[in-house]
């Protein structure tokens, strides 16, 4: 049981009125579960117990995850306004949210420790940290104290039990979300695999402990906008790790409701893979055929709308070559008694960016989501379809436009997006055409290679490789990226963004760095060569070099044949780039500059130095491995010798 819930419960007996704790019918016409809180395991009926006690709803509803109570939820939301049909597709629903509640707040989102410097490196004097949000035990007491108590009024408390990974695998973990959203019911049964089997499988075992509110108890105080609930001033995401518990309060948008993906597979899972010796990434997973039919898997590390979700879905243009996509956003890495790292999908699902998805960037993503999907943020169409920018051309030109504001008639003249630049599709990832066989195998997928990656306009080539694991690692470290929509930053600012991990590391950045290092020194690991990849590099007319999307199976193509020990490739300043002549161009019709989309520019590389030691040194200071700081003296001393 939770110590906070029990504060809680102590210090308001005399404010909190007794609920009836029974599994009910909802005020809002959902079915009694078929189970009541007797039945739930121990440790769960104890939570929903406590916590409800102090939340106050006015029902509690355990999910089971059928299709029935889905159907039920989704006619719940279209009688709260919530929620509409989009009758172009089959079974797809479009949500607007409060335009104030519309990405991760990062600000807003804490660790709790005791020890500060368990949580965040302490960063050079008159600095302001830039990796993560420490906030003391009392001082979160204070701030949920101020939030939780009676904030489930007039509504129901939706218990959720969810795995993350496949149910009963060695790499899964089981959470308990407690939610008053409904939304977020709908979502997480897309997201997770969700339901009674996840209960006995959990038997009398603990869980992580997942608490949600929306923050507007009803009778409400103040209208809603767009009928979405939200509490955008009060907004709190906070994670105890000591507890594995993580409590949300204020805001309804995916990134920061939908527990089990970042908070618990990034936050909480972090620390909880530095525990046990095991890595918990924001990595895609994808497993790549070539012509010769030998297949390997690829983790790659990009920050959120960076093209995570179109590599994972890529439709290569090299003859004879397959991607298979076992995850576009999450991965959980773990050797295996033979020294392989294997790696699952946490998720069952794709929570994915709209903007920019099409037929022409992304066909598989697009087949994806035309059924069983729930849009969030995008613009409708009078026909009963979506649009977002980047579907000018796939969309009836007779077709009016509604922005997702809510703009009628919308045109590119209206002087704001159609759809919002975050705006979202959340669909099963069974129905991806492309998902890999072995996408939900238990023991997970051996990993030959990892990519890390970003936005880089300037100086970067298109890839190269790490000398090896220590030098991987650094990379990984000094990872910078234009900041992206997925949180509240604006413009096109270069961030720093170690393994696209910045907004979602759950301990001290590093001692994260060393748990990495770390595995090289398990017994008998075969570790993964490790890579660094541009697609966004621009010439001096700001025209992209590469084409990207399924011309990235180039790249992969010359990955593949480095792992086979081909002679395809030569060291440079910055790592091991391809040979002249090694990267397959066949059949390209675009006219690509190589010498300049593989040139390492000095002057650029000395500055890249510069700033990645002045972050080094400012962020994470004294906490930076040894190991860490001399990678980046090696790469100053060969910069210089260029």
């Amino acid at each position: 049981m939770s110590s906070l819930i029990c504060r809680f419960s102590k210090s308001l007996v005399s404010k909190c009125k007794a609920v009836n704790l029974a599994v009910t019918s909802s005020v809002h016409n959902l079915q009694p579960a078929r189970t009541d809180l007797n039945r739930l395991p121990t440790k769960v009926r104890q939570y929903v117990e406590s916590s409800a006690r102090v939340c106050q709803p006015d029902s509690i509803h355990v999910c089971d995850g059928s299709e029935s109570e889905n159907v039920q939820l989704i006619n719940l939301m279209k009688q709260q306004g919530i929620i509409e049909q989009l009758p172009k597709y089959d079974n797809c629903w479009l949500v607007r949210t409060d335009p104030n509640d519309v990405a991760r707040v990062e600000s807003r989102t804490v660790i709790s420790t005791k020890d500060r410097r368990e949580t965040i490196p302490i960063p050079k004097e008159g600095v302001k940290g830039q990796l993560g949000n420490w906030l003391s035990p009392e001082d979160l007491q204070n701030a949920l104290n101020e939030r939780i108590p009676g904030c489930m009024k007039g509504r129901t408390m939706y218990v959720i039990p969810y795995s993350m990974g496949p149910v009963g695998s060695p790499l899964s973990k089981i959470g308990i979300e407690l939610t008053d959203s409904p939304y977020v019911v709908a979502s997480m049964r897309i997201m997770t695999r969700m339901g009674r089997d996840v209960l006995e499988t959990l038997g009398q075992e603990d869980f992580v402990k997942c608490f949600h509110s929306v923050g507007a108890p009803l009778p409400l105080t103040k209208p809603l906008v767009n009928n979405w609930p939200c509490n955008p001033q009060q907004t709190i995401i906070s994670h105890i790790p000591d507890r594995n518990e993580v409590f949300s309060y204020g805001s309804g948008y995916g990134g920061n409701s939908l527990l089990g993906k970042k908070c618990f597979a990034l936050r909480i899972g972090s620390i909880l893979a530095k525990r046990e010796g095991w890595l918990a990434e924001h990595m895609l997973i994808l497993g790549i055929t070539n012509r010769n039919g030998v297949k390997k898997y690829i983790a790659a590390a990009f920050p959120s709308a960076c093209g995570k979700t179109n590599l994972a879905m890529m439709k290569p243009t090299l003859p004879g070559y397959k991607v298979e996509c076992v995850g576009d956003d999450i991965a959980w890495m773990k050797f295996d008694s033979e020294g392989r790292l294997r790696a699952i999908n946490p998720e069952n699902g794709f929570f994915g960016v709209a903007p920019g998805t099409s037929n022409k960037t992304n066909p598989i993503a697009m087949q994806t989501i035309a059924k069983n999907t729930i849009f969030t943020n995008v613009a409708k169409t009078s026909d009963g379809g979506v649009f977002w920018e980047g579907l000018e051309k796939e969309t009836d030109s007779n077709a009016k436009i509604t922005s997702w504001l809510g703009q009628e008639d919308w045109t590119k003249e209206s002087g704001k997006p159609a759809a919002h630049p975050n705006s979202r599709f959340c669909t099963p990832a069974k129905q991806c055409p492309i998902i890999d066989s072995a996408w939900e195998d238990p023991q997970g997928v051996p990993i030959d290679a990892i990519l890390f990656g970003g936005r880089r306009p300037k100086g970067v080539p298109l890839v190269y490789e790490a000398f090896d694991w220590k030098h991987g690692v650094f990379v990984g470290a000094s990872m910078r990226s234009e900041a992206t929509a997925a949180a509240e930053f604006k413009g096109k600012v270069i961030m720093h963004d170690p393994f696209a991990m910045r907004p979602f590391f759950g301990y001290n950045f590093g001692h994260y760095l060393s748990h990495w290092l770390s595995m090289e020194k398990k017994p008998n690991v075969k570790l993964p060569r490790i890579y660094h990849v541009n697609w966004f590099r621009r010439d001096d007319k700001g025209d992209f070099l590469w084409p990207g999307f399924g011309e990235n199976s180039r790249v992969l193509d010359w990955i593949l044949r480095r792992i086979e020990g081909e002679d395809v490739a030569q060291e440079s300043a910055i790592g091991f780039l391809p040979k002249p002549d090694a990267f397959n161009l066949k059949g390209l019709e675009d006219n690509i500059n190589m010498r300049e989309l593989f040139s390492v520019p000095k002057d650029f590389w000395l500055q890249e130095v510069a700033d990645i030691r002045k972050y080094f040194e400012e962020q994470v200071n004294d906490d930076l491995p040894f190991e860490v700081a001399s990678e980046l003296e090696k790469l100053e001393d060969r910069v210089n010798r260029l």
